[in-house]
């Protein structure tokens, strides 16, 4: 039996208690559980709570993993042996109005508590989609959120992170102070060397109005529809996010089925300047063929979140997999791309399955200097939602092969809708893998904190069929 050596005013909580596996896997969003156990899970009431977890760990000789919001796929933050620090207790929000900076712990749910709290001051952050992922990893990795093609990565409004260290101690990292650790701390994910207990982000104004355009297209239409918008993204505005989606919806006539929805979602300084935004929309030379089209109707940000959350139900069980999708820019290259990328859309074996892609272009400028620093101008998710373990086979199986038909057109995937215990991609610039590794190296010479979970940890950040 394992004895405290520290005083948390949280729990140490070991498979002795009674409530051990719902500490380990209680806060875990995908219903896919892995068999993986640590020795004990720390409940951290606070920042004091995670300085002597770290500390405890060193005399235990163990190695921490560490949960914020529980979102990660192939949950990452359970691991065999060793300590995991669960957050889910640091989401405490501060907003300072003469600097437009908001300091939140890492558990805060980005849709549900951070947005609106900030919406109440006027003020606006591109969190993640789905609105109970912690901004914890989905910053470390680097922060998909809304409208990235026109504000940017949301790690890029980080402007400084508290961070607990390898040898226990709580340092502020930023461009100054630190500074390693805050490069780092932006994009290197569940290889962070440390424990981020607070982030300071820059915010935004609120925007005026939102507008919302969705085409629904039946699948035999993916390949023109996508062919389509491949040209059209770079005449869209920068104030519009674009996704194209494929997943089971409702149609006119009252029923449901699969369809390819092209959307638009504008952020606009009032409603008519949103509207505006979303004209390029109607250019679409199959228009007269959607099953149904929304054109440019009021929205808000809670009626987005609505959507999201029956989008990703939690508890369900997934798989998933991504890729950047480098395409030539010319006809052919493009043509190539879209087939390369139809099985995707137009295959799903789950009735509440998904696939998702994103347009990040036109890539106008150059990333800070940040660990993340793998882009291209379109994104593609495709995710198999099911409740039956037995189905994991079939799902697993087509899900890779639709992955492998795509690798012609793949350079690499984003962390943060990764397994690399099943597939393992380029994540990442070489130089700033190789910085990372120093960094890593520097802060945590002995292995104190868990590294990325991998099947071929020796061979990371490398396209598996480069090797």
């Amino acid at each position: 039996m394992i004895q405290d050596a520290a005083e948390f005013t949280g729990r140490l909580v070991t498979p002795a208690d009674t409530d051990f596996e719902e500490a380990v896997l209680g806060r875990v969003f995908n219903g896919r559980r892995p068999d993986r156990r640590p020795e004990a899970v720390l409940l951290a009431a606070d920042e004091r709570d995670v300085v002597s977890g770290v500390r405890l760990a060193a005399e235990r000789g163990w190695t921490i993993a560490v949960r914020s919001g529980g979102h990660a796929w192939a949950v990452w933050s359970v691991r065999d042996g060793g300590l995991l620090i669960d957050l889910g207790a640091l989401r405490g929000i501060e907003y300072d109005e003469a600097t437009g900076i908001v300091s939140a712990g890492p558990a805060t749910k980005g849709g549900d508590e951070l947005s609106p709290f900030l919406e109440e001051r006027g003020r606006f952050f591109n969190g993640g989609h789905c609105p109970s992922v912690g901004i914890g990893g989905f910053l470390l990795q680097g922060g998909q959120g809304w409208n990235q093609r026109g504000w940017g990565w949301a790690a890029e409004s980080v402007v400084a992170v508290d961070v607990v260290t390898a040898d226990g101690e709580l340092v502020r990292a930023d461009e100054t102070r630190n500074s390693d650790l805050f490069w780092a701390a932006r994009g290197a994910g569940p290889s962070f060397p440390g424990i981020v207990v607070r982030f300071h982000l820059r915010t935004r104004p609120g925007f005026g109005a939102l507008a919302h355009t969705v085409h629904g297209y039946e699948l035999a239409d993916f390949e023109e529809a996508l062919t389509w918008l491949y040209g059209a993204h770079h005449r869209i505005p920068d104030n519009v996010e674009i996704v194209a989606v494929s997943t089971r919806t409702q149609v006119p006539d009252g029923g449901e089925r699969r369809l390819f929805l092209v959307t638009g979602v504008a952020f606009g300084d009032d409603l008519d300047h949103a509207r505006a935004s979303l004209a390029e929309f109607n250019s679409s030379p199959i228009l007269d063929r959607a099953v149904f089209v929304q054109d440019a109707a009021e929205s808000t940000l809670a009626a987005q979140r609505a959507q999201q959350e029956l989008q990703n139900p939690e508890g369900w069980q997934y798989l998933t997999d991504n890729a950047w999708i480098d395409a030539d820019p010319t006809p052919d290259g493009i043509a190539f791309a879209v087939e390369r990328l139809r099985p995707l859309f137009t295959e799903n074996p789950t009735e509440r399955g998904f696939a998702i892609w994103m347009s990040n272009a036109p890539l106008r400028r150059e990333l800070p200097d940040m660990a993340f620093s793998l882009q291209t101008e379109a994104y593609v998710a495709s995710y198999t939602v099911y409740e039956d373990p037995a189905d994991y086979r079939r799902n697993r199986d087509w899900l890779d092969a639709v992955m492998a038909h795509a690798q012609p057109v793949t350079a690499g995937q984003y962390l943060g809708d990764s397994d690399m215990t099943n597939r393992q991609l380029r994540f990442m610039a070489p130089e700033n893998w190789e910085r990372l590794r120093r960094v890593i190296a520097d802060r945590d010479p002995e292995g104190r904190f868990a590294r990325y979970l991998a099947r071929d940890p020796e061979n990371l950040n490398i396209n598996h069929w480069e090797l």
